[in-house]
């Protein structure tokens, strides 16, 4: 087992990814970082033979070799995706592209033994606002009312209900702009005269407003729990907005909240979460989301270091044998 590497599949100057990296090159774990819609089909190459009770196959990079019958787990991070939207390929680029999506990340996805954190699967079933907040619901966490909606008069009607309400993306998107950078939707609060008709176009997500005196960001490595405060200066509603103006801050978990979250990662079949709460002034915390696939890197310096090393125990253990 000392030499079964562990595969580290992001982009480029992914700090979140670099901070686990340099944990495993540490306790001297052999790691190999790979960006699939990158590094295919230059400088890599891939082999895989597959037979009636086997899996073998290699994977070279410009620096590595790797036996993926070998692996012993997989920390998903995050790729670059295949393609690029702002451009038109030609069919024949086009089956190249769909071929490699299938072909080099279908391969990754099926190694045989290998623990996936997170698989990609289970992160994007566990990606969808809906099923989050009624799986949340159900476990007992305080959830905000939510509507989910593209009817414009049942949206109108919500906000007026609730007086203001939050409006945010049901799907996390980055928008690129003509100038070719990329453009974030954030959280804000909207009223019922700001909702026009075009409301129909998609659905759009819906909170009742929470009187929230700080934010939690609690990342969740398996049985292992880290919860951080986030307090912001100014009056700014989502605090990604400008990471200067938070403050960061270790805080105790209660026991109602742990075991919601251990059960919510067992629903999901994940490792790993980045859950999302809003703390109000009676110490309610109400659950806002989890992203399978969440940012930890901001926090404070501790809390960064314990998570990066819970991280690579499980990379390190691999699948219960």
């Amino acid at each position: 087992m000392t030499d079964s590497p562990v595969l580290v599949i992001t982009a480029l100057g992914d700090v979140t990814a670099d901070l686990v990296l340099s944990e495993l090159y540490g306790r001297g774990i052999p790691a190999v970082r790979l960006d699939p819609a990158v590094d295919f089909p230059e400088p890599a190459r891939m082999s895989v033979r597959v037979g009636a009770a086997s899996f073998t196959g290699n994977l070279a990079t410009a620096s590595r070799h790797v036996e993926l019958s070998a692996v012993r787990s997989v920390y998903w991070r995050r790729p670059t995706p295949y393609g690029d939207p702002r451009r038109s390929e030609s069919p024949p680029q086009r089956f190249a592209l769909e071929q490699s999506r299938a072909g080099y990340t279908g391969t990754l996805t099926a190694l045989p033994g290998a623990l996936h954190v997170n698989h990609p699967v289970r992160n994007r079933a566990a990606d969808h606002k809906s099923g989050q907040l009624g799986t949340a619901a159900r476990l007992g966490f305080s959830v905000p009312e939510t509507l989910i909606t593209n009817v414009p008069r049942h949206a109108r009607e919500f906000a007026a209900e609730h007086g203001t309400v939050i409006y945010k993306p049901v799907h996390g998107v980055h928008l690129t702009g003509e100038d070719g950078r990329n453009r974030t939707i954030w959280v804000r609060p909207v009223h019922a005269d700001e909702l026009d008709d075009s409301i129909a176009l998609c659905p759009h997500l819906f909170q009742a407003c929470v009187p929230k005196i700080a934010d939690i960001r609690l990342a969740a490595v398996g049985d292992k729990l880290f919860a951080t405060r986030i307090d912001t200066t100014g009056d700014h509603l989502d605090w990604r907005q400008d990471q200067r103006l938070i403050t960061c801050s270790p805080m105790p978990i209660p026991y109602t909240v742990r075991e919601g979250v251990e059960y919510f990662l067992r629903a999901f079949g994940l490792t790993f979460g980045a859950f999302d709460f809003a703390l109000d002034g009676n110490g309610r915390w109400w659950f806002l989301e989890c992203n399978p696939n969440g940012q930890w890197a901001f926090v404070d310096e501790p809390t960064v270091r314990d998570i990066a090393s819970a991280l690579a125990d499980i990379l390190q253990k691999g699948s219960p044998t």
